[in-house]
């Protein structure tokens, strides 16, 4: 059995009444995908920000990068392969699209949900004053339905509800 399909099975045995009365399976795969990545970033984000650029900025030489934003680019190249991964192999793999289109796709979409990132997380710790990693979680929450929608209907579109 491969990994993708064991993860369904894990996913679908969850999928009980009410919840598959109200919503369709593939949303619902796609949301404990999502939440999975998700929760992964929150932590990658705490740990790297803490623990790994201990709150310091990155000094590029030309460039100097804050601490929290250098702590999104970081784990934004992790989370984007484990959130294709998940999307594609999971959530919708029932898409006609071939994977180097859904890749690019994925990409343009990410991209988006990283713009709306970089400007919410300047937005909240820089001229609001929050703390980063309840600013990262807020932000991430933000950038979710965007994130559904562009997957749905544009990464991975036509993949059926399997």
């Amino acid at each position: 059995m491969k990994l993708a399909d064991a993860i369904k099975r894990f996913i679908d045995f969850f999928y009980l009444k009410p919840i598959s009365l109200l919503i369709p399976r593939q949303t619902f795969r796609y949301a404990v995908c999502g939440g999975g990545n998700l929760v992964l970033n929150w932590v990658l984000y705490f740990v790297v920000f803490h623990f790994i650029l201990q709150k310091r900025n990155i000094d590029l030489g030309f460039y100097l990068i804050s601490s929290h934003i250098a702590t999104l680019c970081i784990v934004f190249v992790i989370t984007f392969f484990t959130g294709f991964w998940l999307n594609r192999n999971v959530a919708f793999s029932g898409s006609p699209l071939r994977t180097f289109n859904q890749l690019f796709r994925y990409a343009i979409s990410v991209a988006g949900s990283f713009v709306i990132s970089y400007l919410l997380m300047k937005l909240f710790v820089e001229w609001c004053g929050f703390y980063p990693t309840p600013s990262n979680i807020l932000t991430s929450l933000l950038c979710t339905i965007y994130s559904y929608t562009m997957g749905k209907f544009f990464s991975f579109r036509g993949a059926e509800n399997d």
